[in-house]
C-alpha cells in the first residue's frame, strides 16, 4: 500500500490504496487492503483521537475485534460501524478485501465543542465503544468526507469544519455516556453581526476561511454559528462562501480577459478545474461556455 493520491485501478480485483487527510482537529483515512488472519496482531490505541470506521466493502467481511475487555466476532457489512474511543486498545484480526473509511477527531476538540456548545462539563466528556453499529447520519458524513478526499480539492476547509462540527455535536447526542438536549436560538444573527461576517467573507474570498474564524468575529462556538447563519440567510456558510466566490467569477469572465486559471485562483479556487466542477455545479455550464455566452 501507498500513501499519497487516490489512484485506484478500476476493474482490478486486487486493487488496494491507502490515502490519508488532516484537516485541524479531523482526519480521515480512506482504504482498500487484503487482510489474512494471522496469530499476533499488533494493539491499535489512539491516545489523542476517537476514531470511527466505517466499512464500505461491497461483500461481507469477516472480523473479531477486542476493545479493552470487550470483543466482538463476526461478518460486518457495508455501512457497519465501529466506534473506538480516546486510549482505547484495539486489536483487529480479518480475513478478505476490507473497504473503509477511518474518521479521526482530537479529543481535545470533542471536549471544546461539549462546553462551548452543549454546556457539558468537558472533563465529564466520554464516548461509548460500539462494534457492527449503523449510524445512518455518520455514514452520510463519512461518506461526503470521502468524496472530498478523492477529489483533492483545496478552499473547502470551511466545509469541512462544518462536518466536523456537526460530527462532534452528534456523537456527544447519541454516543457518549452524558448526554444533553440541543440548545436552541432563534433569530438568527443580529443584522449587525451578519453584517460584520458578510464583509469579511467578501474581503477574503481568495482565502482559506475557517469556520472558527467566522464564529470568532461574533463570539460564539462554531456550532452555534453555522446554526444561525444558515437561520439568517437561508443556505450554510460553505454554501454562501461558493455561491460568492462563482459570482465573483462570474464578473471576473465577463469583465476581464484573464486566464480562467488566474480568475480561480483569485476567487479561492486552487485550479481551473476545481473553478470547473463548483462553476458548472451552481450554473450549469463551464467557464469558458459563460464567458462565450
Amino acid at each position: 500500500m501507498t500513501q499519497g493520491q487516490f489512484l485506484p485501478t478500476k476493474g482490478a480485483a486486487d486493487s488496494k490504496w491507502l490515502v490519508t487527510q488532516q484537516w485541524g482537529p479531523l482526519g480521515l483515512l480512506d482504504c482498500r487492503q487484503t487482510c489474512a488472519v494471522e496469530d499476533d496482531e499488533e494493539p491499535w490505541v489512539y491516545t489523542t483521537e476517537h476514531t470511527l470506521g466505517l466499512f464500505l466493502s461491497p461483500r461481507p467481511l469477516w472480523i473479531s475485534h477486542r476493545q479493552a475487555s470487550r470483543s466482538y466476532t463476526g461478518f460486518y457489512n457495508r455501512g457497519d460501524l465501529l466506534i473506538t474511543p480516546v486510549n482505547t486498545t484495539l486489536v483487529t484480526q480479518s480475513e478478505g478485501v476490507v473497504e473503509m473509511v477511518q474518521i479521526r477527531l482530537q479529543d481535545a476538540f470533542l471536549r471544546q465543542v461539549a462546553a462551548e456548545t452543549l454546556g457539558q462539563n468537558e472533563d465529564r466528556v466520554e464516548l461509548m465503544q460500539a462494534f457492527q453499529t449503523r449510524d445512518p447520519q455518520i455514514e452520510a458524513i463519512a461518506r461526503m468526507l470521502q468524496a472530498e478526499l478523492r477529489q483533492a480539492a483545496a478552499g473547502s476547509r470551511l466545509y469541512v469544519d462544518s462536518l466536523a462540527n456537526v460530527l462532534a455535536v452528534h456523537l456527544l447526542r447519541q454516543h457518549a455516556t452524558a448526554r444533553s438536549p440541543l440548545p436552541t436560538y432563534p433569530g438568527g444573527l443580529p443584522p449587525r453581526q451578519l453584517r460584520q461576517v458578510l464583509d469579511y467573507l467578501d474581503a477574503h474570498l481568495a482565502t482559506e476561511i475557517t469556520l472558527a474564524t467566522l464564529a470568532e468575529l461574533v463570539d460564539i462556538s462554531p456550532f452555534h454559528f453555522s446554526r444561525l447563519f444558515k437561520q439568517s440567510l437561508g443556505v450554510s456558510p460553505y454554501q454562501y462562501l461558493l455561491q460568492q466566490r462563482i459570482e465573483r467569477a462570474k464578473r471576473l469572465l465577463k469583465q476581464t480577459d484573464q486566464p480562467i486559471t488566474t480568475i480561480a485562483l483569485a476567487c479561492g479556487f486552487n485550479s481551473h478545474s476545481h473553478l470547473g466542477r463548483k462553476f458548472r455545479q451552481l450554473t450549469g455550464m463551464t467557464p469558458k461556455t459563460f464567458r462565450l455566452s
